[in-house]
């Protein structure tokens, strides 16, 4: 029987496998799986800024510059001047990513359910159940770090937060 104390190396296998299996399934989208979380993410969180969307898809945010640059160049986003702050910008998906996203999700689909294999509709429910109470503890001690899917909260507390950090590794 497993100790409580290998809950965060499961938690990181789980990530760490479940990407791996995306990535074999959606090797033919042209796309790298950071471009595929870049495009999940607006999907969620349209409007979002940049250094909002570094945090949610957990990315150092002069790579998700490069990435983001290169989606724009194909056409999938734009940057807009965010209203309420000129210097930033808000980021928002263009048609044509539609159709990919809806691939981006037929692969993900293919992945839980092959991850959730041998698990009953109740077992499923309960997984995601307890897993997102477990998320909202942790979100509760480090806000705005969780993805809601509503916008940009706590934005701005996060960015606050993380900004010494970030100044002592570089």
């Amino acid at each position: 029987m497993q100790t409580l104390r290998t809950f965060g190396f499961l938690v990181k296998d789980v990530s760490r496998l479940f990407a791996r299996n995306f990535e074999r399934h959606a090797a033919g989208l042209g796309f790298t799986i950071e471009q595929c979380r870049v495009l999940a993410h607006l999907a969620r969180n349209e409007g979002v800024s940049q250094a909002r969307l570094a945090v949610l898809t957990d990315t150092d945010p002069m790579t998700l510059g490069r990435v983001l640059l290169r989606m724009e160049e194909a056409g999938l986003l734009e940057r807009r001047v965010d209203p309420k702050d000129a210097r930033a910008h808000c980021l928002f998906l263009c048609e044509p990513a539609a159709p990919i996203l809806d691939r981006i999700w037929a692969h993900s689909d293919a992945t839980r359910e092959e991850a959730f294999a041998g698990l009953t509709a109740a077992d499923k429910n309960q997984l995601l159940a307890l897993m997102q109470r477990v998320r909202d503890n942790l979100d509760a001690l480090v806000p705005g770090v969780a993805d809601r899917g509503q916008g940009m909260p706590r934005a701005k507390a996060r960015t606050k937060a993380a900004a010494p950090r970030r100044r002592k590794a570089a």
